[in-house]
């Protein structure tokens, strides 16, 4: 290359802003990831460490997870125990000053659900209410913010289009619960992940597990099921993406119900994986996915 032309690319480069790295993001489950993307926009890299059919309460961070941990700038997991194998991991970062959020601070604790099962922790599986996961947008945009001061206000307009989704999802949602009879109402999967969902939406819900997978069900659990599953009629119970089928399978066999469909519970589906006219890989396409899946097999 000439002195000349080398001349007249450095010339034609003065005065360009240089280009603006964009704010390196790390989120735990695929539903705090589609939740955190959709707030951040173009003006961060947002990387998941979990991806579609991962268990969440089992999941054990690799060596590579640490290190991109340790390389974020902001880090944005769900709380409440359910990522319980990661607790401790966060708790150190946090104190490193590094930006460390649970989405899940921002739900006032009288919202939350405390069952007995579970040992006096709260229930994590906000995201089923949709109205309460929209309560998640204030940390995630106060965490952007406060780590990108210079994009602040776009991280709030984009929040506040993210909340508008959520609540016309919201409203679809109670609308398609409501094709439903009160009586048909029950939700029978294979961990009692659903409670906010019957909460909002008006569902009885039985898990055969507890809240949390690291729990086995046992044969006593798998009968009980079963018989309450026969004197209650429900003609469906649901097999859910990131727990083994097999159980539930067998309380299906044992109570004379069928396998009404796949539920996503802890995970979405694949990115741009297409069911029904539903995005998986999405937030929305996943609840619209579940309810309707729900509602079409209890009719």
């Amino acid at each position: 290359m000439s002195r000349l032309l080398v001349c007249v690319l450095l010339l034609a480069t003065v005065g360009l802003p240089a280009a603006t790295a964009r704010l390196r993001v790390v989120t735990t489950t695929s539903i705090v990831t589609d939740l955190v993307r959709q707030v951040a926009g173009d003006f961060a890299q947002v990387e998941g460490l979990m991806g579609p059919g991962v268990d969440p309460h089992l999941y054990k961070p690799t060596a590579a997870d640490i290190v991109r941990l340790q390389r974020a700038e902001v880090i944005f997991y769900n709380g409440l125990m359910l990522e319980g194998r990661m607790t401790d991991v966060f708790t150190k970062l946090a104190r490193s000053k590094r930006h460390v959020y649970a989405v899940t601070e921002s739900i006032p604790e009288d919202e939350l659900l405390q069952p007995a099962a579970f040992e006096g922790h709260f229930d994590p599986h906000v995201w089923f209410d949709v109205q309460l996961w929209a309560k998640c947008v204030d940390t995630v945009v106060a965490g952007l913010a406060a780590a990108d001061s210079a994009n602040a206000d776009a991280y709030r307009r984009q929040g506040e289009a993210v909340r508008a989704r959520l609540a016309a999802l919201h409203a679809w949602a109670r609308a398609k619960a409501d094709e439903l009879p009160a009586e048909r109402r029950v939700l029978v999967t294979s961990h009692d992940a659903y409670n906010y969902f019957g909460r909002a939406y008006g569902f009885t819900v039985v898990g055969l597990q507890g809240i949390s997978t690291a729990t086995e069900a046992g044969l006593a659990d798998v009968a009980r099921l079963s018989d309450f599953i026969r004197t209650r009629g429900v003609k469906a119970v649901f097999v859910e993406s990131s727990v083994s089928p097999a159980t539930i399978e067998r309380v299906a066999r044992d109570s004379g119900a069928r396998v009404g469909g796949e539920l996503f519970s802890d995970a979405m589906g694949e990115p741009g994986q297409i069911e029904g006219g539903y995005n998986l890989g999405t937030y929305e396409g996943m609840i619209k996915h579940n309810l309707s899946t729900i509602v079409d097999a209890l009719k």
